[in-house]
């Protein structure tokens, strides 16, 4: 055995389509993208209401001046501004609570979220929450449907999650430490403007961690069980290269305008649908990410560093061909004189040595985290039942990953 994955997988996990998925794809997100873009608020924003609920972080628009640009656009539009800042890093269900409170109380009609994917999860979450009857947690868990939103926009500031053009939010409850994923046909963002300037204060760490999840997303729609998807396959491949190559230049030069708006493009194209036409991808280690971030409330970034080559190494014999492929066409790895496996745990190892050469962590102990809560987080984990598209994992699948994070 290696990584803990089975000698034999059972032919469940080996089954395989050989075509592509019908789809039918919209993204009805306008993306407006460049220098100067956030100019274009002017026009949008009349679209949908005067009341307007401005959501944020931390305070670093402020800082970087870029709330104050924000609210001389909406001054100058007379619109009826309320704010909702102190979004958490991992936004959590009571601060979603809070934005509903203020939406239902002014009549808000119209939502704008200026920051992060964080952020932006935390604003979808209130848009829909505003036009749901029950507590906001019944929808986030998919115990109760979506039917309506107030409509909201984004001023994206940090590459990363995607969140800018499509529905996915995530939501944590802390009280319960439990984190899931959602989206609903209602969670898009009307619009989003990305100006790779208002990137350029995202510290080191914080750009690594964006890094890391963009690729993380491409690895999730990479590893698949659908065959015949060349192009799907060639679209993945050529995101993770354009990352490979960009960001070591980004994580020394943190003001370049050329690498932020690469970088930034990177994120957004790696989901929005776009290159996952046909197929389901897997998303399994983002779950198992949820998981030990709603434990620990670690950064989704760092988590997904972690865990993503020992899952990797975990199901490689699930598909031994993708991880070769992904090894020769990404990561150049030369198959002279080597077994496919061995061609494979080359393609992981050098992702690990990329990851860890812009300076993302690989152990959970880079965290201070112990196998004391391991049983835990495998729970959460499996709050749903077996999990992933490429192999459904169990308890145990995700106890041996977890353990060989530690």
């Amino acid at each position: 055995m290696f990584g803990g994955f089975p000698e034999k997988i059972p032919k469940l996990y080996l089954a395989r389509r050989w075509n592509m998925d019908n789809f039918i794809f919209h993204n009805p997100t306008k993306l407006i993208f460049g220098k100067g873009q956030l100019e274009q608020l002017k026009t949008e924003i009349p679209k949908y209401g005067r009341k307007v609920l401005l959501v944020y972080g931390g305070g670093s628009i402020k800082r970087t001046g870029l709330y104050d640009q924000v609210k001389q656009i909406l001054d100058g539009l007379h619109a009826e501004t309320y704010e909702l800042a102190g979004v958490e890093p991992n936004p959590r269900l009571t601060t979603v609570k809070k934005g509903i409170d203020v939406c239902l109380t002014e009549d808000i009609q119209f939502l704008l979220a200026v920051g992060g994917g964080s952020v932006i999860d935390c604003t979808k979450a209130i848009a829909v929450g505003a036009k749901f009857d029950g507590d906001p947690w019944e929808f986030v868990t998919r115990k109760k449907p979506v039917y309506d939103a107030l409509p909201f926009g984004t001023v994206l500031t940090l590459a990363a999650t995607g969140s800018e053009m499509n529905p996915n939010s995530v939501i944590t409850n802390w009280d319960t430490h439990e984190k899931y994923g959602w989206s609903c046909a209602y969670s898009y963002p009307a619009f989003s403007i990305l100006d790779p300037a208002f990137t350029f204060s995202v510290p080191k760490n914080q750009t690594i961690y964006g890094i890391v999840d963009m690729m993380a997303h491409v690895f999730e729609h990479y590893f698949h069980q659908t065959g015949h998807t060349p192009l799907q396959d060639r679209l993945c491949e050529s995101i993770l290269q354009t990352v490979i190559e960009t960001a070591p230049k980004l994580v020394n030069d943190l003001e370049n305008y050329e690498h932020r708006e690469t970088i930034l493009y990177c994120g957004t194209m790696a989901l929005n649908g776009m290159v996952s036409m046909g197929f389901a991808g897997d998303w399994a280690s983002h779950n198992i990410e949820h998981a030990v971030s709603a434990v620990y409330d670690i950064p989704h970034g760092g988590g997904l560093a972690i865990i993503f080559p020992n899952w990797m190494k975990h199901n490689l014999e699930v598909n031994i061909g993708r991880f070769k492929q992904l090894a020769e066409r990404v990561f150049h790895v030369d198959p002279q004189g080597k077994t496919d496996r061995e061609i494979a745990l080359e393609g992981i190892e050098a992702l690990r040595s990329f990851w860890t050469s812009i300076g993302a962590p690989s152990r959970l102990a880079d965290y201070a985290i112990d196998g004391s809560r391991v049983d835990l987080m495998a729970e959460r984990a499996m709050a749903r039942g077996e999990f992933g598209q490429f192999r459904k994992l169990n308890k145990e699948d995700t106890l041996d990953i977890l353990r060989a994070s530690l």
